[in-house]
């Protein structure tokens, strides 16, 4: 580059003679004037390194370059006026600002012929993708002007909503309306859209992208270049927001009274462990410098991901960890695990938990929540664990679906378990909904409101308690503890004070205002976002509750509450389990659900509708008085 700069130089004097003098006298009043040639060589050589032209990209050449190049015309004009001055060759007074002219222009035309050279040489052979850039506005032009010189992709057309950029032609492409969208994609072969319209609603953008989507184009958003840069704040009012901002209470952040004795330095078995409050556990052990985590989990990805997430940490705590791909299905496993690591806490967190795929697969969810915990649980007996601690559900109380159904005989299995062993602490921990594990409404509203809505909600009036992930994963470490303080043979169950049950449609409402939209209405018609009732699902309640039956006891935190319900005696236990078993072996959902309809207080899987039972008011330290059940399971 700087050679070519260097000739350039003094080809552009001789070219200015001969704009400057007759071809037959040309040649001589160059020759005469030699000195000039020299002087513009030399200062070409010398200004074209000093001012950094050579080193200068030829794609960014057009926008750095160029005044540059104008700078070293004059560095280069001056040194032939010097010579011009000393040596009295002739030169007319018009030879100066031609020369100038030439030589800017000539370095110009050289690195764009350049340029176009390499690229063709680049693009030889390769796929060319051509792309549509929806919206000419600021964003759209800079992308445009970024993408000019790219090696594979070329962009065809700007589209754009706008009239009054509609016909134009901007960095030589041409602006078309979305009605040509089609035509324009047939045309060029065009298969990714790119959207440049930042400054616009994100409901419209979701509309727009719905509708690129249904026409079989890939579509890729992009924020505006004063966002990325800084000056700008980037919007997005879905991802900042914590799941807890919904909870209608203030989050409980003071879960975590001296339970260190219950954890550190012993071995502590996590299933479950790549799920939400399982992972969330696993990342709150840290704290308690166990000796070790065993990661047990039926998943590979959520293994292999909480896995990846844990060595730093683990590894600067000076805790070892062992992740274990398997199910507590299998008994031969469960008990190789249980001893080669010579666990002593086991917190059973594993379990088949969405309600419509457990509804669709009742057969999976009964072996998995009931048998896996049954298997488990003796498994924890006959190796020696010290502790047990059962992750249970408020879809457990009264449920009418299989799901929670499952959930209460696993706690029905927990309780026949602690009264049957002499060695093992066994507990229950029972609490509502997690904002923002995985299948909650929390992420389910915000991807339906990212994309421009409607947000489905099952009935007007359903309500849910909610906790956040961080305070159910503390509830069940303090539980552990608790039980520890009281002794075996107990089976405690822990409820945690979760306060007021939250409408869905009121959570709903706030997410939607919370990332910037307004609900669409009968009062509010022009609104962004969609409220769409679809029904309860199958299995679905209108209201979960807490408890099966009143009475609540306090503990030493002033948020956990301990409850007393009756389990299934020994004969009971044995003869559904054994039910249950046959009911598998037989591949017949209805006769587990029979089975575990005669056990289940509340349970019928054909009554699929709204159900709520008496309510019950959590107060703790006293029983308070409410209706007597005669169904098994009840007191």
């Amino acid at each position: 580059m700087l050679s070519i700069d260097v000739l350039l130089a003094p080809l552009s004097l001789l070219a200015s003679y001969c704009f400057l003098y007759p071809i037959s006298v040309a040649p001589g009043m160059a020759l005469a004037g030699w000195p000039g040639f020299v002087a513009v060589t030399l200062f070409a050589a010398v200004g074209s390194p000093v001012l950094g032209i050579p080193l200068i990209k030829l794609k960014s050449y057009e926008t750095v370059g160029a005044i540059k190049t104008g700078l070293l015309a004059l560095f280069s004009g001056a040194g032939l006026w010097l010579a011009k001055t000393g040596a009295g060759f002739a030169l007319p007074f018009a030879g100066m600002p031609l020369f100038l002219l030439i030589f800017v222009l000539s370095m110009v035309v050289a690195r764009v012929g350049l340029l176009s050279l390499f690229l063709s040489v680049l693009r030889h052979g390769q796929v060319r993708r051509n792309v549509v850039i929806y919206g000419a506005g600021r964003t759209g032009t800079m992308l445009a002007s970024a993408l000019r010189s790219h090696e594979n992709i070329h962009v065809v057309a700007f589209v754009d909503d706008s009239a009054q950029l509609q016909g134009m032609t901007l960095m030589g492409i041409k602006v078309h309306p979305a009605s040509q969208l089609e035509r324009l994609v047939a045309r060029y072969d065009v298969e990714r859209v790119l959207l440049a319209m930042p400054s616009v609603a994100m409901a419209r953008q979701a509309t727009i992208v719905r509708d690129l989507v249904s026409r079989g184009l890939d579509v890729h958003a992009l924020p505006s270049f004063a966002q990325l840069v800084g000056t700008e704040v980037i919007l997005d009012a879905l991802a900042p927001v914590s799941p807890g901002a919904f909870l209608g209470r203030k989050p409980v952040n003071d879960l975590h009274p001296d339970t260190s004795g219950a954890y550190g330095g012993k071995t502590i078995l996590v299933t479950g462990a790549g799920g939400s409050v399982g992972s969330e556990l696993c990342r709150q052990l840290i704290r308690y410098k166990p000796a070790r985590i065993v990661l047990f989990d039926v998943s590979e990805i959520a293994l292999y991901q909480i896995g990846r997430e844990m060595a730093d940490r683990v590894d600067a705590a000076g805790i070892s960890f062992v992740p274990v791909l398997g199910t507590i299905a299998d008994s031969r496993q469960i008990r190789a695990v249980l001893a080669a690591n010579q666990v002593d806490v086991i917190l059973h967190a594993a379990a088949y938990k969405h309600v419509p795929l457990v509804e669709a697969n009742p057969i999976a969810g009964i072996v998995n929540n009931v048998l896996g915990t049954r298997t488990l649980a003796e498994a924890a007996v006959e190796v020696g664990v010290k502790r047990f601690i059962l992750i249970s559900t408020d879809k457990a109380v009264r449920p009418t679906n299989v799901m929670g159904a499952s959930k209460r005989m696993a706690e029905f299995v927990v309780q026949d378990m602690a009264r049957r062993s002499v060695s093992t602490d066994f507990s229950i921990v029972r609490f509502g909904n997690v904002l923002g594990s995985s299948g909650s409404v929390v992420p389910l509203f915000r991807e339906q409101i990212r994309k421009g809505g409607p947000v489905t909600l099952t009935h007007e009036d359903v309500t849910r308690y909610f906790m956040t992930i961080c305070e159910a994963a503390s509830l069940v470490l303090i539980a552990g503890g608790l039980s520890m303080s009281r002794g075996v043979h107990e089976g405690d169950l822990f409820v945690l004070d979760m306060g007021q049950p939250i409408r869905i449609r009121d959570l709903a409402e706030r997410m939607i205002k919370a990332a910037g939209y307004t609900v669409r209405s009968p009062e509010n018609p022009e609104g962004q976002i969609e409220i769409r009732i679809i029904g309860l699902r199958p299995g679905e309640k209108l209201h979960e509750e807490l408890l099966i039956q009143p009475g609540m006891l306090a503990t030493p935190h002033e948020k956990i509450l301990r409850v007393q319900e009756r389990g299934l005696s020994r004969i009971e236990m044995t003869t559904a389990l054994r039910d249950l078993r046959s009911a598998v072996a037989m591949d017949s959902a209805d006769a587990a659900c029979r089975v575990m309809e005669a056990y289940v207080e509340g349970f019928r899987r054909s009554d699929a509708g709204p159900r709520r039972g008496p309510p019950i008011v959590l107060v703790p330290g006293r029983f308070v008085s409410g209706p007597r059940h005669s169904k098994i399971g009840s007191s």
